[in-house]
């Protein structure tokens, strides 16, 4: 049986309630651009909102983390994985996570206690040791020998502020040496497999510490990781997740996983994250911005390993990998078969256009070597061919190699960490996370893009819908469908509209009903089928009604002047608006 139905089933027993995985695109929240944790789409309810489903909830959930995206080729690291977790909101604590994550990986997974270690809180200056969690591992029969207490990697806490509190992480021994009787999470051969985190606490602004009046319940377990422990290869890509994938490859390749590892690592990690994103419904298109520009970047890194590995580029290759992926997941993700055709024509389209951009840094490549001096091929343009035709380094020097010209690969590694180094600290706002508040300035534009929304159904189409929006303290920006491009008058009537509804002072309520009953009412959202069958909904006066987790302002009397500053093509089919409150 499946692990992720294996996870599900058991909880379930233990009167949690399955809620579906959220897209990878997050609908309202503009700190990140992908769902990087299981935890993340919950951070409404476990700051207090009350979930429709209840206190009790497990689910899989579709993660994506590209901070990582140079290591992919190991043994262990991946964009796109599976986040298996189970929740409290306020109702069971320590007793029973620990008992019930002791009783999964014994009784179902049928893991060895032996091979199990476990870290709790050691404790600080400011929080106690966490001694309750230690003695429920006892009581639960693991020696003492098995619990190690530490501080450094035993609290949570998402920022400087806010909800926080000790974990418990769970180890197991990979490894065919005779099992240590004392634990030590240094030691490799200890891999950790889950975590229970105990939100107990808040952190005040001024350093002080208080115990919260509801304690939550989060923990994460990484679907890949332990597939590849409980099948005991130290190769993730040799488990059952990748094996029928990377089968795919060797065909299309002509040759086999051993002494090729890397690449095809590369091209099974980056087609399946592919695949994920552009099946979201969010209508992600390669770009070069924001998460259309990572789409674009991982499915050009495939065809560059593609290239390597010797495969015909022209040939339908990364459709036989991706129709390969989805076959795997549409069981548990409808989205993945209902776009297919959507998902193949961007990898073809995508392909198709990196296969000319080869082609001109080919061409590009044999002009500088007519004239470089001192037979080298400087820093600069080693990275030119890397940053404009997207030629990795290895493949300079392949193609200098024949021409018995030098290649200046430690100046070429300088430039590229100091593009890293920007890139990261340009991007660190959207891949910061966490239980982060709203600010009141991003609380106005979030009821402002429900504004817009309106607006653009009156003056554009009557169809214009949401596929995305991201907001910050200085700006929104809303995605939306449409086929042209505005005119100077429709910008101008919707902007117009939004401040006539602002400046009537339109209250924004909000209320709960059946999904069936949102749907009925004329209620909008982005992905329906997302939806627990209980929904929030919205409505500004009588313009706007949307399913929507919040946060609003009261009035629509408190954003003040909207103002459109740009208006743009996003992907085919898709416009882009960013705009002000001022």
């Amino acid at each position: 049986m499946n692990l992720k139905d294996l996870y599900i089933d058991f909880f379930v027993s233990k009167g949690h309630k399955q809620i579906p995985s959220a897209p990878v695109v997050p609908e309202n929240d503009p700190s990140v651009l992908f769902n990087t944790a299981g935890m993340q789409p919950l951070i409404p309810y476990l700051m207090g909102k009350s979930h429709p489903y209840g206190t009790r909830l497990v689910d899989y959930q579709k993660c994506i983390r590209t901070n990582d995206l140079d290591n992919i080729g190991d043994t262990y690291h991946h964009t796109f994985f599976e986040m298996l977790g189970n929740w409290s909101l306020g109702d069971y604590f320590k007793k029973e996570a620990i008992t019930w994550s002791f009783e999964f990986l014994t009784n179902v997974l049928n893991i060895p206690k032996e091979r199990l270690g476990v870290t709790v809180f050691a404790g600080n200056d400011v929080i106690p040791k966490d001694v309750e969690a230690i003695e429920i591992w006892k009581s639960l029969g693991l020696n003492e020998d098995r619990i190690c207490p530490t501080s450094n990697d035993n609290f949570w806490i998402a920022g400087e502020t806010g909800p926080c509190g000790p974990d418990t992480e769970m180890f197991y021994f990979r490894s065919n040496d005779a099992i240590p009787t004392k634990f030590d999470p240094e030691d490799e051969r200890w891999v950790e497999i889950w975590n229970d985190v105990f939100m107990q606490y808040y952190k005040h602004e001024d350093g002080t510490v208080t115990e919260l009046p509801k304690k939550n319940v989060d923990t994460g377990m990484g679907l890949e990781r332990v597939v590849a422990v409980l099948e005991g290869v130290n190769d993730n890509y040799a488990s059952s997740v990748w094996k029928d994938i990377i089968k795919v490859i060797e065909k299309v390749s002509n040759k086999e996983y051993a002494g090729n590892e890397k690449s095809m690592r590369i091209i099974a990690d980056h087609i399946r994250t592919s695949v994920f994103i552009s099946a979201d419904k969010s209508g992600i298109k390669p770009s070069n911005t924001d998460q259309g520009y990572i789409l674009r970047r991982l499915i050009r890194r495939a065809i560059r390993h593609a290239k390597k590995l010797g495969i015909d580029i022209n040939s339908n290759w990364e459709e036989e990998i991706a129709i390969s992926i989805m076959d795997k997941y549409k069981k548990y993700y409808s989205e993945i078969d209902e776009n297919r055709s959507v998902v193949l024509e961007v990898l073809k389209n995508e392909k198709i256009k990196f296969n000319r951009t080869l082609e001109k840094g080919l061409r590009e490549f044999e002009k500088m070597t007519k004239s470089i001096n001192d037979n080298i091929l400087n820093k600069d343009l080693t990275f030119k061919l890397y940053d404009t035709y997207g030629f990795p380094i290895e493949l300079t020097c392949e193609l200098a190699n024949e021409l018995n010209i030098k290649v200046d690969v430690d100046g070429f590694n300088e430039k590229f960490k100091a593009h890293q180094e920007l890139s990261r600290t340009s991007s660190s706002g959207k891949f910061k996370g966490g239980l982060a508040g709203n600010s009141l300035v991003e609380t106005k534009y979030h009821t402002a893009t429900h504004l817009l929304n309106a607006a653009l159904k009156i003056v554009v189409d009557k169809n214009v819908h949401q596929k995305g929006s991201n907001i910050t303290s200085e700006r929104m920006r809303f995605d939306f469908s449409c086929d042209h491009k505005l005119t100077d008058e429709e910008k101008n009537k919707a902007e117009n509209l939004v401040n006539k509804w602002i400046n009537e002072g339109l209250p924004v309520t909000v209320s709960e009903m059946s999904k069936e009953d949102a749907i009925k009412s004329g209620a909008e959202c982005m992905f329906i089928e997302k939806y627990p069958d209980i929904v929030t909904v919205y409505s500004i006066g009588d313009v706007s009604k949307e399913l929507c987790g919040g946060p609003h302002v009261k009035n629509t009397s408190e954003l003040g002047h909207f103002k459109i500053v740009k208006e743009e093509a996003s992907s085919a089919g898709i416009r882009r608006i960013k705009a002000v409150l001022e």
